[in-house]
């Protein structure tokens, strides 16, 4: 046995110590930092070739493993934008210079943009809704993300494309025709017809101005209606016997037939032009749902579109839907977190900022939305605490200590023989 030897191995173990006492001072340095992952020292000895007479010592080596698929204990927040994984799954963060990593440390907050940072600086990404206020996914990559932003300084009008009225017509409603005591709404003369029905429906234009449409509905021959559509704001005030009742054209108009039974065989769609400002918007409609059965005529209808609506709050689905709640409580999905994993977490390359970022060993990265393919969900308003047990990382501080100690004894008796072996020749 070399006494050298017996030297250096005492100065493995020693080096194995210092490392499982570094990962101990790790863990304890972020034992409150959101959603940090212990790591723990492993040890593995480094055996030489030794004969029968004589043994050859050799050493120990040390693997450190991040505990990355232990999820920590969630503690509630009062904050909406504070977000927590219940599950399986990492955010998809981005670093200030544009590189993409993973993390769990949902603690984020609106910078000066709107956009979502966490306190180590990573802004959160998601995919935009579409009109229809739904997102897609790329599964196997990070193209179509971009930074999610809240920023509530927005008011937002819609302008109306479409509406839709449905009801019923009475089959036994009288004929209407022109007469001394009323004209029909096509014609646009006041007064009207006391045989019709007229129901009214609001839209906005491009600013978000509400503009009434009156609607007309006469019956002008057996299962046939007519329907005439003019714009409120033409209206003529007291208008005389027989003058315009309303100051422009009809804005749109459909004949509605039906068959004996009562069922609509024709008509029902059609566009309502009208000018706002200097623009001519088009509203398509659907009146389909129309029936004619002998009973009291009944029409109700919508359309859509938004009067100017400021943004009050946002809030964070579990399936990561972010969306803009207005002033009037309606809301709106503005964009749609994902989630990413790998086939082995615990094998992520660890980064700067409680950050991830995938190698060979740990796997592909995987790309979906919470609450499928085997994703967690989202918690809003809440955090992920760190998993380190302190109780675990004192004790495991004692043990390194002693062992540090033991081998350093070692290492001094080594010294204490090689001082031995050189005084002989005194």
């Amino acid at each position: 046995m070399s006494i050298f030897g017996s030297m250096k191995t005492a100065v493995s173990g020693m080096n194995a110590q210092a490392n499982r006492l570094g990962t101990v001072s790790d863990n304890i340095a972020n034992a409150n930092t959101t959603a940090y992952k212990e790591s723990t020292a492993s040890f593995s000895s480094l055996v030489l070739p030794s004969s029968a007479g004589s043994y050859s010592s050799g050493g120990v080596q040390t693997s450190v493993h991040q505990a990355i698929s232990q999820q920590g204990t969630i503690s509630y927040t009062t904050s909406s934008t504070d977000l927590a994984i219940q599950g399986n799954g990492f955010f998809v963060v981005q670093s200030s210079s544009g590189q993409t990593f993973l993390s769990r440390s949902g603690d984020f907050s609106a910078d000066s943009s709107g956009n979502l940072v966490n306190s180590a600086g990573f802004t959160l990404m998601g995919y935009p809704a579409s009109s229809s206020g739904t997102a897609s996914v790329v599964v196997n990559g990070f193209s179509g993300l971009e930074p999610i932003n809240v920023s509530q300084n927005g008011v937002t009008a819609v302008a109306t494309t479409t509406g839709e009225m449905e009801g019923n017509l009475n089959s036994n409603a009288t004929i209407a025709t022109t007469s001394s005591t009323g004209h029909l709404p096509s014609e646009n003369l006041a007064p009207v017809t006391d045989d019709t029905n007229k129901v009214s429906v609001t839209g906005y234009d491009s600013q978000g101005n509400a503009t009434t449409f009156d609607v007309y509905y006469t019956k002008t021959a057996d299962n046939t209606w007519d329907v005439t559509v003019y714009n409120q704001a033409d209206l003529v005030s007291n208008p005389t016997s027989g003058s315009a009742l309303y100051s422009s054209d009809p804005v749109g108009s459909t004949e509605l037939d039906f068959d004996d039974t009562g069922a609509l065989t024709s008509g029902g769609t059609f566009d309502l032009s009208f000018t706002s400002g200097s623009t001519t918007q088009t509203i398509s409609m659907d009146m389909t749902g129309f029936t004619q059965v002998a009973t009291d005529f009944n029409a109700t209808g919508s359309m859509n579109g938004q009067a100017p609506n400021p943004v009050t709050s946002v809030t964070i689905g579990k399936d990561g839907t972010v969306n803009a709640v207005y002033k009037d409580s309606s809301t709106k999905a503005l964009y749609r977190i994902p989630l990413a994993t790998v086939a082995s977490p615990d094998n992520l390359t660890l980064e700067s900022g409680n950050v991830y970022s995938a190698n060979g060993d740990s796997g592909v990265t995987v790309t979906g939305f919470p609450q499928t393919g085997g994703f967690g969900y989202i918690q809003s308003g809440a955090l992920e605490e760190s998993n380190v047990d302190l109780a675990t990382e004192l004790t495991t501080m004692i043990e390194a200590q002693k062992s540090y100690t033991a081998n350093s004894k070692v290492f001094q008796a080594g010294s204490d023989l090689l001082d031995v072996l050189v005084n002989l020749q005194r």
